[in-house]
């Protein structure tokens, strides 16, 4: 990003010390927004503290003094990843990047938006964003925090035996929940407004929102609650993840793949773990038949009674306790790009060994008899086992989960607090990366939300779909202006770039799905 034009922007952080980013600047040198990059939100992770959860920096620390300001131009450090040369790899990555508006923040100070970039928990840098435009033309005005946090084994390594004295679960998960509390607690010094803090993720960023919302509101007491509202770009709750002992097992697999002797001790396992470089944690994963980490049910971070609290009324509760508002949609064609990731090989054991790197056994036992009752690849349905896959994928992950969870927080009196929409058009930028028969695929309609590519052309489509973003973010009422009445109405950009609100044509299917899936109680059955 510092290639681009510029110009060095210092800033007073107060007690936090001197720093100094850019401005960035259009081709008239004319200012676009401000920018500071790797800002550290918490202590290194690294040595021993490789699988430890992060650490707050100390209150004595400083950023850099008047006559010696840190310098923060350049970007995160990428969490070891596969697809990513090892060159640029860097566990030392929690770190965000901080987007700032040009001019004069309101009075209280610039609304806050967190982003958490996708990638499946496996891969992904939020060194990809480029705001610039955002900033400078869309309709939303806001500091926008992204922050960096674990991946793949480095976030989500789990276990049942690791002594939890000196490990934990769901590391990725605490990143950023202290990246969030350090937002909250030091964005006033760069012009932003903590008490009015959007959470946004895209796609598993979204799928991370989803957890972040529930700790916030159902952890920590309402006092101490620092988000405002949410946004659930292509990605919702998801199914209950496996559980710590049913984790084990890919566990003893990561062990097996390293030649870690199973006859050691946890504590030894974890420090031959610790001690291994990140290269060869990284290759092992790759060959493993597990190799998705993910979230796991530990009852700290992620409670057991997930779904159940939606479905009894016990998050919807909590919710409009808070008065938090969710926008939450999905894509048309998400499939296409998820039947890239990892697909199987063509046949229904492979599919079902796919799946059982992300999920547990006895969900995945529900997808399949819901989904290939026969066996066998249903005629006329899909086009091959990797059609299959990217389809099952994008409804367990998106559209009947999402659906399931929009009608859990309805039937529960949340109704009110949901902004739905759907995303059927796609900007002509997206043609470089996917085929256009693709359609409206998952991450497609990033450059509609991030302002990114869009022709001059594109951005008046682009603006009334999202112009009550802006609203959204600022903490504006925008029921009346995005226009769903209903749990079945959703706002959507039409193919042709139009914007209508209509009834959701999925409704009923999405939901059998669900039922199928997470299996709702007689009186959650007697509702559908």
């Amino acid at each position: 990003m510092s290639s681009k034009p510029s110009r060095p922007y210092p800033l007073d952080l107060q007690f936090r010390g001197h720093i100094q980013g850019l401005t960035y600047l259009d081709t008239s040198s004319q200012p676009l927004c401000h920018y500071f990059g790797d800002v550290p939100y918490a202590l290194p992770p690294l040595g021993p503290f490789r699988f430890q959860k992060p650490r707050q920096l100390p209150p004595c620390y400083r950023y850099g003094t008047k006559r010696n300001p840190a310098i923060f131009t350049g970007g995160c450090g990428v969490c070891p990843q596969p697809g990513v040369d090892v060159k640029e790899w860097d566990e030392d990555c929690l770190q965000c990047n901080i987007w700032v508006p040009i001019g004069d923040a309101p009075e209280g100070g610039w609304p806050v938006m967190v982003y958490i970039h996708g990638g499946f928990l496996q891969y992904g840098t939020p060194n990809a964003l480029d705001l610039r435009a955002f900033l400078s033309s869309s309709p939303i005005k806001c500091i926008v925090v992204a922050p960096s946090y674990r991946l793949n084994i480095f976030g989500f390594l789990a276990s049942s035996t690791l002594p939890t004295t000196s490990y934990a679960p769901n590391l990725g998960f605490w990143d950023q929940r202290l990246a969030l509390e350090w937002t909250f607690q030091n964005i006033n010094y760069f012009g932003g407004n903590a008490s009015n803090i959007t959470l946004a993720g895209y796609s598993a960023g979204s799928h991370s929102v989803f957890h972040q919302l529930r700790y916030d509101i159902c952890v920590v007491p309402n006092e101490k609650g620092i988000i405002k509202r949410v946004m659930m770009l292509s990605n919702g709750p998801g199914l209950q993840p496996k559980s710590l002992e049913e984790v084990q097992e890919q566990f003893i697999e990561l062990l097996s793949t390293l030649h870690i002797p199973s006859t050691l001790s946890p504590t030894d396992q974890l420090s031959r773990l610790r001690s291994t470089p990140a290269r060869h944690l990284v290759h092992a994963v790759q060959k493993m038949a597990l190799h998705q980490f993910r979230g796991v049910t530990d009852n700290t971070f992620i409670h057991a009674a997930l779904w159940p609290d939606l479905t009894t009324g016990y998050f919807a509760s909590r919710l409009i306790a808070r008065q938090i508002p969710i926008l939450i949609g999905e894509c048309s064609d998400e499939h296409f790009v998820y039947a890239t990731y990892r697909p199987p090989s063509p046949t229904y054991s492979s599919l079902q060994s796919r799946l059982l790197a992300d999920y547990p056994a006895s969900s995945v036992a529900r997808v399949m008899k819901t989904y290939f009752p026969s066996g066998t690849l249903p005629v006329g349905k899909y086009n091959s086992w990797k059609d299959a896959f990217g389809r099952v994928y994008a409804d367990i992950q998106i559209h009947a989960l999402v659906r399931a969870m929009v009608h859990a927080l309805m039937v529960n009196g949340a109704g009110h607090l949901l902004h739905r929409y759907r995303v059927e058009w796609r900007a002509g930028c997206v043609d470089e990366k996917f085929p256009r028969k693709w359609g409206a695929t998952h991450t497609s309609d990033l450059a509609i939300w991030l302002w990114d590519g869009l022709a001059e052309a594109e951005k008046g489509i682009a603006r009334e779909f999202i112009g009550p973003v802006g609203e959204f973010v600022q903490g504006k009422e925008v029921s009346t202006v995005w226009g769903t009445q209903s749990e079945r109405d959703i706002r959507i950009l039409k193919s042709d770039g139009r914007v209508e609100i209509e009834s959701d044509g999925y409704w009923d299917e999405g939901m059998e799905v669900w039922r199928h899936l997470v299996g709702g109680d007689k009186e959650e059955k007697a509702k559908l």
